[in-house]
């Protein structure tokens, strides 16, 4: 016996101008990463920030530095991390691109120098003259060092989505 079977497709489009957000980006390694250095950047812009305004005083060159640094890859690391939390198809393609390795490594080598030159100052503030905020300033310095760690790892992982390993 023969059969007689009919198939019938049907193709939907559908638009919608509503923003979705990619929440399981920040479930993976390259989201959290980034999460991380926007916060470490927010508390290191806002501690050196503030004792810049409290103080009214002189600005070391080291610490305009660090806080150019600090500024400059805090913006950049939040348009990286917004663009992939709002558009599923950035988050893919992004990152097999050379622009993630080369921004990352490019942060680290920045943000790691400028760290280093800031805890340098800040320990000729100690031998020198002791201020009141040599803390927060040694604090802001030392997670600038661990963010520029974070900048390594965010390259290596860039590196490898861009090798496609």
């Amino acid at each position: 016996m023969s059969h007689t079977v009919t198939v019938t497709r049907t193709t939907t489009t559908t638009t919608t101008s509503a923003i979705i957000i990619n929440t399981g980006y920040l479930k993976s390694w390259p989201g959290l990463l980034k999460f991380a250095q926007l916060i470490l950047g927010i508390v290191t812009v806002g501690i050196v920030g503030y004792y810049i305004h409290r103080y009214g005083k002189y600005v070391n060159t080291p610490e305009i530095f660090f806080l150019l640094m600090a500024v400059t890859f805090l913006i950049g690391t939040f348009l990286l991390l917004t663009s992939c939390l709002i558009s599923i198809s950035t988050a893919s393609i992004i990152s097999k691109t050379i622009y993630e390795v080369v921004y990352h490594g490019c942060a680290f080598i920045l943000v790691l120098a400028a760290s280093l030159t800031f805890v340098i100052e800040i320990n000729h503030w100690k031998r020198n003259y002791y201020t009141s905020d040599y803390e927060a300033y040694f604090a802001a310095a030392v997670i600038g060092l661990v963010n520029s760690v974070l900048y390594l790892l965010s390259t290596i992982f860039a590196l490898r989505s861009y090798r496609g390993l």
